[in-house]
C-alpha cells in the first residue's frame, strides 16, 4: 500500500487504541492474517519516481513529459473543460474540482501527484508565467486553491484541477505491481484498486 494504513502520516496509534473505528479495522486485519507493507517514500524516490511514471502512462502522457521534469508535461493549446473531461475519462474519476476558465487554452501543466502545498515548495511553480494548469491530488484549500483564484481574479490565465488524493496517485501504485512482478516471480501479485472516497452530486430533474 502507498499510504497510511491506520489515519497519520507516520501510522502512529497510540492514541487510537480505544477508537472503535481502528478497533474494528484492526481486528479486520488480524481475523484475515493480514501482513500491511507500506511502500511510499522508496516509490517515490525511485529514478524515474513510480507513482509520477504510472500516472503519466495512466494518462496516456509519455509523449508531452518534458525532458528531464517528470512532472511537467506539453500539449498543444486545449481548453481546460476538454482537457477535464480527458482526464476524467482516463483516471476514471467522478469528483474532480476546478478553478478556472473553462476555454483556457492549457499548453504546459505542472502536477503534484498526491500533497501539494503552496508554501515553500509549489508558489515558484504556480507564479512562473509559462505554467498554464497546476493539477493536485489535494490541497490546502486556503492556501494553493486561493492563491490560484487570486491569480485568475487578477487577470492572468492560470488554472487548478484538484484531483482527490487517491485518483492522482493510484496509477503509481497500479505500475508498481508490474514493476514487482519479475523481482518476485514466485509470488502472486496483483492490484487491488482502492475506490474514490467521495461521490458526486445526483443530477436534479
Amino acid at each position: 500500500t502507498h499510504e497510511p494504513t491506520f489515519f497519520s502520516h507516520q501510522d502512529t496509534t497510540d492514541d487510537l487504541r480505544n477508537d472503535p473505528t481502528f478497533q474494528f479495522k484492526s481486528r479486520f486485519i488480524a481475523d484475515h492474517n493480514l501482513v500491511i507493507f507500506r511502500f511510499h517514500d522508496h516509490w517515490h524516490r525511485m529514478a524515474p519516481d513510480g507513482i509520477a511514471l504510472g500516472m503519466a502512462r495512466e494518462l496516456g502522457w509519455e509523449k508531452n513529459t518534458v525532458p528531464g521534469q517528470q512532472r511537467e508535461f506539453v500539449f498543444p493549446p486545449t481548453p481546460l473543460g476538454d482537457f477535464v473531461r480527458q482526464m476524467a475519462h482516463r483516471l476514471n474519476a467522478r469528483s474532480m474540482r476546478i478553478v478556472g476558465d473553462p476555454k483556457l487554452p492549457v499548453k504546459r501543466v505542472a502536477a503534484s501527484w498526491g500533497y501539494a502545498s503552496l508554501m515553500p515548495t509549489f508558489i515558484q511553480t504556480a507564479a512562473r508565467p509559462d505554467v498554464d494548469l497546476l493539477i493536485v491530488g489535494e490541497t490546502r484549500e486556503w492556501e494553493l486553491v486561493e492563491y490560484v483564484a487570486d491569480q485568475v481574479s487578477s487577470g492572468l490565465g492560470k488554472a487548478l484541477i484538484v484531483l482527490n488524493h487517491v485518483v492522482s496517485e493510484q496509477a503509481g501504485m497500479k505500475y508498481c505491481v508490474e514493476w514487482l512482478k519479475p523481482i518476485v516471480p514466485e509470488v502472486p501479485i496483483a492490484f487491488v484498486t482502492t475506490k474514490e472516497p467521495f461521490w458526486p452530486i445526483p443530477q436534479v430533474g
